[in-house]
């Protein structure tokens, strides 16, 4: 049922976000406003394009909603990929998980710190604000005396071999 119902959804946004449809939706707009005279603007004339527009609406909402949170987890599944297999801290792997409120300080602290790190040559010199938020041990071990991270040895995935 759900894979069903994501092909299903993939389908109706990829056609609803074609520019074809657009300009159709326009063109029933166009329409249904030319046709006011010939109803004589009545209620029944108002409430056709209402009814439709609120149900197209009310359908489109859980549509888009489903697309937006697969594209959201497909995103941080290829950022924490690539925080897994670099140099980076990987303590930012499924920090969207986080309860907002660290999230919240760990974002404050590094807005705060970006000026430093733009202009620092040593980026990685600058206390890391991980080892503060939520107590992360492996960050909070490795500060050396003066409140510079050490950087710990990422985790790397096993590369095939070339043959």
């Amino acid at each position: 049922m759900s894979k069903t119902f994501t092909r299903f959804a993939s389908a109706i946004s990829r056609w609803t976000g074609h520019p074809v449809v657009f300009i159709g939706c326009c063109t029933i707009v166009v329409l249904w406003a030319f046709s006011g005279p010939v109803f004589g603007f009545s209620d029944t004339w108002q409430l056709v394009i209402n009814t439709g527009t609120t149900i197209i609406t009310f359908l489109m909402v859980f549509l888009i909603q489903n697309t937006q949170n697969r594209d959201n987890n497909a995103i941080h599944a290829k950022l924490d990929e690539l925080i897994r297999v670099s140099e980076c801290d990987n303590y930012f792997i499924g920090i969207e998980n986080l309860p907002q409120e660290e999230l919240e300080l760990l974002l404050k602290e590094l807005d705060a710190l970006a000026p430093q790190l733009r202009s620092s040559t040593a980026p990685h010199k600058v206390r890391h604000p991980s080892a503060r938020v939520s107590g992360h041990p492996k960050m909070s071990a490795s500060l050396s005396s003066n409140g510079a991270a050490k950087r710990p040895q990422p985790r790397r995935a096993p590369r095939a071999a070339k043959s």
